[in-house]
């Protein structure tokens, strides 16, 4: 052969190979969890999109998502939220659908949800749907991306919908902090851009027409080859396949290339920096920003992970424990921040105290003493050995997430990793890479540092404003020496973590088959003992719940206070010592509610007990501190204080709620009790606080009932020998007067609240059942109108606002634009052309609503941790026949046309029992609103 021939062998063979690769790329089937039932199918189409098909036979539900590989960061700087605003637009009608309510009209109707979501680099567009009706689901979706319509009249309308939304979230701390790290970024980076959009950026005007602009963004960056879907359904394989392929192989490939990102995000010279930016909130915060280079490659062996495991820890000598033992800090997490492809960020976020404020020096010392301590000592073999051990049980026992959960993940996840590892990308930790983790440590420096502080009127000299957000900040050099991790107090008490005892060693299964709902095993010393084993997905874990009603949480708004502030410290003592326990799969809770406090320990059962008993020994002898007293007052005073400054409607929803239930006080009752509360008086209360106590547990998964049985003689052994056994009866909610109640709250907000609580008449089944359907079928047509039709927020919505089982309607609204009076005529002629509506609904459109409603009711449960809650929130009702699921199905398969004809008729366009709050900027009269609804009696039982 001549060396042309010879050539194109060579040429010939390697075209073969990789026609073989792609042949092998275009239907393979990643690696999954020896759990995982579900079959797997990854493919390429013709036009280079990426596809994730995901088959569950057992499933219920479908859900698909597409991941664009555009984002924020390709905003032209001319037209700063564009790729937001598109995000907007593709959901507003195609050539095929052009009605731009269609999508969201038929997703609801068939039982699903839907939206989407602009990060940095990737948009996110998602939803679910009763399984039956993927594939007409996915012939709307895949036309948003192959044909939408981006009609001219609903461009304006949508740029105003980008603005409310702009709004509604321009007094939060957290875009406020997060406008302040983009100022101060390097203004050649797009990370530096206004990210939102609003009326400004996104103007619209004959001499500068924004629908132009959007057309020639989406052609410039919307293509097939920088898309991923994952689609998930009970169908075969094949058939999801031919969904596919039919659909989205008509989405244009442009061939695009992934925008990339070579500034740094920093200016040079820049860092080390210290910024300190205004919060409107009472909050405290310290957060340390260290940008690297991109380890995205690395996902396999997660250096940065291994890395933030150690400066995040929380057991015994870890920084985290020596600064909230020294009164510093009330939380601390460590990871990865931003990611931009080329450089990422490793973030040590911090929660002060007052007092950890006044020495933030000190905090960054021994923080960089930690930092010091894992360098010299930190890379261990062992460690990594561990944290890949207990990465590997996970992932054997991973349970599967709701269809759309993992849709949205894996679609996001599908462009940065092998086909091969999209499943168990997220649990590899596949090499011991010291050289790596010494890498990421060498630029974890006080020289390559931005230090922000967060917190309320800050002293700021030469202070700046960002520009959207208006947020308060001065950013000044760290001097060089200033911070010493060598003068570091407690340096000397930190400590790199231990070998974790927690790792579960005995994984088996225990033997039976599961049971169809709990049985009561009868009492032990006045325990009300609930038992199911459960072995339906084949983990070895289980869940434990023991209730200890008691009136003393509820007795007064003071005791509530004590409640919270001694629950703090059994937390805080267990802590250091459960942290472990967590990281080994174990996790546990102490919360308090209407009828006293509830316990709960979880996960692999192997160690269960060894968790309970060590939580039931500080239960029944809190150690309480001044100090810890002190640090938890000022933060509950803080967070009360902060309810003042929540959105305007989760203020109209606070008032409804503390006005209507039993038992429940307002901020200003708690405010004044812990104002004045004693350390003095909790130890009182802590002596006496399970002197008369309602005991009940669940103990549900895989375990034994006479290990069920051996957890409730150690709860009676450790805290319940000095009890007196009582009757703690649930909550009510209190009944409105007939006519409508109208109050303004004062809110200080640019945006106007207003929410509409339409209640119904009884707590029995049947009223609830019309409630739900009601809320079904009025939600779709209700956004459609208030948000898209009249623009008159972002945040709007209709719902079923059933509280105690008290069935109720809401209404929610909050507009930057409209007045109260306006927002409600809005609404009062919607509810009056609804009628309408409803009296023309054709029975097979009710039917369909109702199997909407029913499906979500009965959906397939996925973790064993949902089955646990919803049995526990049975045995609170009293319902342990455990139907009550079943019978509201049934309830609402019974709902007549004229029950909800009735029903809206009199509760939303009468508004009989309704309770109508708004927000005004100066208001009055709330108190006596308030204390007239806490003398009404309450809603009847059926």
């Amino acid at each position: 052969m001549n060396q042309m021939t010879l050539l194109r062998s060579a040429g010939l063979a390697l075209l073969a190979l990789i026609m073989m690769t792609g042949q092998a790329l275009a239907a393979s089937a990643p690696i999954k969890s020896p759990n995982d039932d579900n079959d797997y199918r990854y493919i390429t189409l013709d036009n280079e999109l990426r596809v994730l098909l995901i088959s569950d036979p057992d499933s219920d539900k479908a859900a698909a998502s597409m991941n664009v590989a555009v984002g924020s960061g390709n905003d032209p700087a001319d037209r700063e939220g564009m790729a937001h605003f598109l995000e907007h637009m593709l959901f507003l009608g195609t050539e095929k659908y052009p009605d731009p309510g269609e999508y969201q009209q038929f997703i609801k109707s068939h039982g699903g949800s839907h939206n989407a979501f602009t990060a940095f680099r990737d948009t996110n567009y998602f939803f679910d749907i009763q399984a039956e009706h993927l594939e007409a689901a996915l012939d709307r979706f895949a036309e948003q991306f192959a044909a939408p319509l981006f009609t001219p009249e609903l461009v304006d309308r949508e740029r105003q919908a980008v603005h409310s939304e702009f709004s509604s979230k321009q007094k939060e701390d957290g875009r406020r902090f997060y406008s302040v790290k983009k100022a101060i970024s390097n203004p050649e980076h797009p990370f530096h851009q206004f990210a939102v959009g609003n009326l400004t950026t996104l103007q619209n005007t004959d001499a500068d027409p924004l629908r132009p602009d959007l057309i020639d963004f989406w052609k410039a960056n919307y293509s097939s080859n920088l898309m991923t879907l994952a689609v998930y359904g009970p169908q075969s394989l094949h058939k999801l396949e031919t969904m596919v392929r039919e659909r989205f192989g008509d989405i244009e490939n442009r061939n695009l290339d992934i925008k990339t990102f070579e500034e740094p995000l920093y200016e040079p010279g820049t860092l080390p920096a210290r910024v300190e930016v205004d919060a409107l909130k009472d909050i405290r915060t310290l957060s340390l920003s260290f940008p690297i280079p991109s380890q995205q490659k690395h996902y396999r062996d997660k250096p940065v992970n291994y890395i933030a495991s150690l400066l995040g820890h929380e057991g015994p000598g870890s920084l985290f424990t020596q600064l909230k033992q020294a009164g510093l800090v009330e939380s601390l997490s460590a990871g990865s921040g931003m990611d931009t492809g080329t450089q990422e960020t490793v973030e040590i976020s911090m929660s002060l105290t007052p007092e950890g404020l006044k020495k933030t020096d000190s905090i960054l010392d021994l923080t960089f003493a930690y930092i010091d301590k894992i360098r010299n000592k930190g890379i261990s073999r062992s460690r990594f050995e561990e944290m890949k051990q207990l990465a590997n049980i996970d992932f054997r026992f991973r349970e599967n997430q709701d269809p759309i959960s993992a849709v949205t993940r894996l679609s996001m996840q599908m462009p940065h990793v092998a086909p091969e590892d999209v499943l168990r990308a997220p649990w590899m930790m596949e090499n011991y890479v010291p050289g790596q983790y010494r890498d990421i440590l060498e630029r974890l420096t006080p020289e390559n540092v931005l230090v922000a502080i967060q917190a309320p009127d800050p002293e700021l000299e030469s202070a700046r404003k960002t520009q959207w957000y208006d947020a308060e900040y001065a950013i000044e050099p760290l001097e060089k020496g200033s911070i010493n991790p060598a003068a570091a107090s407690r340096a000397a008490n930190l400590a790199l973590p231990m070998d974790n005892p927690f790792i579960p060693e005995d994984l088996a299964m225990i033997s039976g088959p599961t049971m169809g709902e709990p049985v009561s095993l009868g009492k032990v010393d006045g325990i009300n003992i609930w038992y199911a084993r459960d072995v339906r997905f084949d983990t070895p874990k289980a869940n434990v719940f023991i209730g200890l009603r008691t009136p003393a949480t509820t007795a007064s708004a003071r005791s509530n206070v004590l409640s919270g502030l001694l629950i703090d410290a059994i937390e805080t003592n267990l802590n250091a010592w459960a942290y472990p326990a967590q990281l080994a799969g174990l996790d546990y809770s102490i919360y308090s509610h209407l009828r006293g406090i509830t316990i709960r320990v979880g996960g692999y059962n192997d160690k269960l007990h060894t968790l309970m008993m060590r939580m039931l020994t500080q239960i029944a002898d809190p150690t309480l501190t001044q100090q810890r007293f002190n640090i938890t007052r000022e933060r509950m005073i803080d967070g009360l204080l902060n309810k003042a400054k929540d959105r305007p409607v989760e203020q109209t929803s606070e008032f409804i709620q503390t006005a209507l239930i039993e038992n429940v006080f307002s901020t200003e009752e708690k405010l004044a009790a812990a104002r004045s509360v004693t350390f003095d008086e909790l130890q009182s209360f802590a002596e006496a606080f399970l002197s008369q106590v309602d005991p009940v547990m669940l103990a549900h998964g895989n375990l034994t009932p006479a290990s069920a049985l051996n957890y409730a003689r150690q709860i009676s052994a450790s805290v319940l020998q000095q009890s007196e056994l009582t009757e703690v009866p649930r909550s009510h909610v209190r009944t409105l007067p007939e006519s409508e109640t109208v109050v303004a709250i004062e809110v200080d907000h640019p945006d106007t609240g207003y929410t509409l609580y339409a209640q119904g008449d009884s707590t029995g089944v049947a009223e609830r059942a019309t409630y739900r359907l009601l809320a079904q079928i009025v939600a779709s047509p209700f956004y459609e109108e208030i948000r898209t039709n009249r623009q008159l927020g972002y945040i709007v919505y209709a719902m079923p606002y059933e509280i105690l089982e008290t069935p109720a309607l809401g209404f929610v609204v909050q507009s930057p634009s409209a007045s109260p009076d306006v927002i409600n005529a809005a609404v009062q002629d919607f509810s009056k052309a609804f009628m309408n509506t409803l009296a023309d609904m054709k029975p097979s459109d009710l039917t369909r609503e109702k199997q909407a409603v029913i499906s979500k009711l009965l959906e397939a449960d996925r973790q064993l941790g949902e089955i646990s809650q919803r049995y526990w929130q049975e045995i609170d009702r009293g319902e342990t026949d455990f139907d009550s699921r079943q019978q509201l199905a049934e309830a609402i398969r019974k709902v007549s046309h004229a029950d909800l004809m009735e029903t809206f008729q009199s509760k939303v366009v009468e508004r009989q029992q309704a309770l109508r709050v708004i927000t005004r900027k100066e208001a009055s009269g709330a108190e006596s609103v308030m204390d007239m609804l806490r003398q009404r009696p309450y809603v009847p039982a059926p």
